[in-house]
C-alpha cells in the first residue's frame, strides 16, 4: 500500500483539554506509532464528533470527498489512527466506551487501514507498566 494521508482521529471530549500537539509532534518526527511513515506523507486531525462517534461518519466523508477532488487520493492510500486519548486508559479519560463502534463506522465508509494509537507518553506507560492505568 501507498500512504498518502495520515488521520488522526481524537477524542472530543479530550480535545477540550489537549491540542493534539503530541500525536502531531509525533507524526512530524515519525516517533513511535508513526515511525514507519515515508517523509512527505500528509496528515490532518479531527475529533470524533463527540460521543457515541456518529458524527464521524460525516467528517470522513467530507475528507473522502476533497482529498479524492483536491489530491486524487482514494480511500485505500489514507491509514487512520485512532489517538491514544481514543484507545488506551490515559490522564484524560479511560478507553473510549464507543471504539467499537467508532470502528464500524470507519470500515463501513470504506476506510481499511486503521491503527490504535498514537502518541504515549512515557509517564502514562510507565503507569500502565505499573498498573495504574489498565493496559487492552
Amino acid at each position: 500500500m501507498d500512504t498518502k494521508y495520515v488521520i488522526i482521529i481524537q477524542c472530543d471530549i479530550a480535545h477540550r483539554r489537549c491540542s493534539g500537539f503530541a500525536c502531531t509532534n509525533a507524526f512530524y518526527n515519525k516517533e513511535g506509532a508513526f515511525e514507519n511513515y515515508d517523509e512527505g506523507i500528509k496528515h490532518i486531525s479531527f475529533t470524533c464528533g463527540g460521543c457515541c462517534g456518529k458524527g464521524l461518519a460525516a467528517k470522513l466523508e467530507h475528507f473522502a470527498k476533497k482529498s479524492r477532488k483536491i489530491n486524487n487520493i482514494n480511500k485505500n492510500e489514507v491509514v487512520i489512527h485512532l489517538s491514544s486519548c481514543i484507545v488506551t486508559d490515559n490522564h484524560h479519560y479511560d478507553r473510549c466506551p464507543h471504539i467499537d463502534y467508532i470502528k464500524s463506522i470507519i470500515v463501513k465508509k470504506g476506510y481499511k487501514n486503521l491503527v490504535e494509537g498514537s502518541y504515549l507518553s512515557k509517564n502514562a506507560q510507565k503507569k500502565r507498566d505499573q498498573g495504574i492505568y489498565t493496559s487492552y
